[in-house]
């Protein structure tokens, strides 16, 4: 039970991980290099559209197969890098949901009027959460492998 668990948990945490590579480093820059308003923020929230659900899901995964191995082995003894990496996935959900009823909303909302520039505004204000999500995950993954 616990190998399943810690498999559902890699899976949905390389899901978040890589999206958001995928977004930073691949999508974004081709959509700035190749599109221009309103065609690429229309792209880039339908994209959006498509990965937020899997992020969501992601999440639930994470949090439920994390805190089921939390209470099999015990919060007392679990390793401190646990304790560090579920501090920072939790600040990093929060993050997401700030994201996600906030910018991410007004961007649909921008975009259900037509109003591209508001539309790229509601976008720009996504782009350095991601980066702080990102960078988020890469140190839990350094806490929790190094740090026992």
């Amino acid at each position: 039970m616990t190998a399943l668990l810690v498999f559902l948990h890699l899976v949905a945490a390389v899901i978040w991980m890589g999206g958001m590579a995928f977004i930073l480093f691949a999508m974004r820059p081709a959509a700035f290099a190749l599109l221009q308003p309103p065609v690429r923020p229309q792209f880039m929230l339908a994209t959006l559209q498509r990965f937020f659900p899997l992020v969501w899901l992601s999440i639930a995964v994470i949090l439920i197969s994390g805190l089921i191995i939390m209470l099999q082995v015990g919060f007392a003894q679990a390793p401190v890098g646990w304790h560090a990496m579920l501090g920072i996935g939790l600040v990093m959900m929060a993050v997401f949901a700030h994201i996600y009823y906030a910018p991410f909303r007004r961007a649909g909302q921008a975009a259900s009027r037509q109003d591209w520039p508001a539309l790229g505004r509601a976008l720009e204000q996504i782009h350095p959460l991601v980066v702080l999500n990102f960078t988020l995950g890469w140190i839990a993954i350094a806490v929790v492998l190094l740090w026992h």
